[in-house]
């Protein structure tokens, strides 16, 4: 196996400053009164600081969506691979100050906004935009923005902030090379994700056809029948969600468990996705808990209409604006899981949701919607298909966290020098076993 030396003191400038080869430029200010949050419009998407998140590859993240129905300049439509770093932060700690992402090649028009620095090279036999977009997400490059920064409650920094600061730079084959290997993990980590969306979207499919539709094997040869749900097929009987399943409050106070328990709140959930694979520790928060089991169901209560459902991969706390669900039996888990996850489910959730402002989801109503449950063989058959499917999700998610750690390991080492560069495909070899 080759390996290369990363860091000599006659390759690497020392102290160099970021402004000396590259620009930061300020957005446009789009007006509000042309905004709209209408996500299924065609109008361009207007960057703003919410798309941007920490975690997760610091990639671009559709968090919220604001699309633009104004006139703007040309010159504020970004392209593919941009890279815009986040100038205003509304928490103390500052902590998504300077945090780049990159603008998707995925057909859409994207704009320039205010509070977004556009990185533009000046010199690019000096720097490779690749490796910048992971230099912004040093703890130096942090805690530099975070120094010189100004306000209190919301802090601002700026672009003549940005491009002081210094850093050893690498010669720009080194900085290819170390792009290329940080890229290698967030390629691995997309790649996951897409698998997991795609299982998710065959295993609603096939729910659907069986329990909305009726479309299951041997479907043609029985027939309708009347019942309490209205026809259904024969053989089949009348339930209902909280005939299959329970809700479970197990109450705990986080100091009464270990520190580091995985602790799941509302923030760590994705939309649409039953793959739960971030968590902080119980350690962090105070207020008393919900504790929840692997395998068990989490629904986010608070405003459903954001679609948080997932299955837990680990043992831990919760939030209590979470609904724990656990099915009657194990075998229902399939049905219990594809049901409460369902588009269907979550728009009655939505529409039965009480309150104004923070709307939750009522249990005591949701137990009463309608599911027929088929003759045991079906039911098997069912969960054959769908079971080892849930658990590729889960250990895809699994590794996607694995990925992420290793990678923001690597990241600081890797841009400040202090290890060597293996060859990609080593990197890859190992991060795929």
């Amino acid at each position: 196996m080759s390996r290369h030396l990363i860091r000599t003191l006659d390759t690497w400038e020392p102290n160099y400053r970021l402004g000396d080869g590259c620009a930061i430029k300020h957005g446009f200010a789009f007006k509000g009164e042309s905004m709209t949050t209408d996500a299924l419009g065609n109008a361009p998407i207007v960057v703003n600081i919410v798309n941007f998140q920490y975690t997760g590859g610091f990639r671009f993240s559709e968090t919220k969506i604001q699309r633009y129905l104004g006139a703007y300049p040309s010159e504020y439509e970004l392209q593919p691979g941009d890279v815009l770093l986040v100038m205003t932060c509304q928490t103390p700690q500052g902590e998504i100050l300077g945090v780049p992402g990159r603008i998707p090649a995925d057909g859409r028009v994207y704009l320039h906004n205010q509070r977004m620095g556009l990185v533009v090279i000046k010199d690019s036999s000096k720097l490779d935009l690749s490796f910048l977009y992971y230099l912004f997400v040093s703890r130096d490059f942090n805690q530099h923005l975070f120094k010189t920064s100004t306000g209190t409650k919301i802090l601002h920094t700026a672009p003549s902030r940005i491009e002081d600061f210094r850093f050893a730079r690498p010669p720009l084959q080194t900085q290819q090379q170390i792009a290329n290997i940080l890229s290698a993990y967030d390629n691995l980590i997309e790649n996951n994700t897409r698998r997991i969306k795609i299982l998710e979207q065959m295993a609603q499919m096939l729910y659907r056809e069986w329990f909305v539709n009726f479309r299951f094997p041997g479907h043609e040869k029985v027939k309708m029948v009347e019942s309490a749900m209205g026809l259904i097929p024969e053989g089949w009987t009348p339930s209902s969600v909280g005939q299959l399943c329970s809700e479970v409050r197990r109450g705990v106070n986080p100091a009464d468990v270990p520190a580091d328990t995985p602790y799941i709140g509302l923030e760590h959930m994705p939309r649409k996705s039953i793959a739960l694979s971030e968590w902080g520790e119980a350690g962090q928060v105070q207020s008393t808990k919900l504790r929840f089991f692997r395998g068990e169901i989490l629904f986010g209560k608070i405003r459903p209409y954001f679609h948080k459902v997932g299955v837990a991969s680990v043992d831990g706390v919760c939030s209590s604006d979470a609904i724990v669900i656990v099915p009657t039996k194990a075998e229902l888990f399939p049905v219990v899981l594809l049901c409460v996850s369902s588009d269907d489910f979550v728009l009655q959730a939505t529409q039965t949701s009480q309150g104004t402002k923070m709307p939750r989801a009522n249990w005591d109503v949701l137990c009463k919607y309608p599911v027929a449950l088929p003759p045991k063989t079906l039911l098997d058959r069912f969960g054959a298909t769908i079971v080892p499917m849930v658990e590729l999700i889960n250990n895809l998610a699994l590794r996607n966290r694995c990925l992420q750690t290793t990678r923001d390991l690597l990241l600081p080492k890797l841009v400040s020098g202090e290890i060597e560069i293996p060859d990609v495909e080593t990197v890859l070899e190992g991060a795929t076993v």
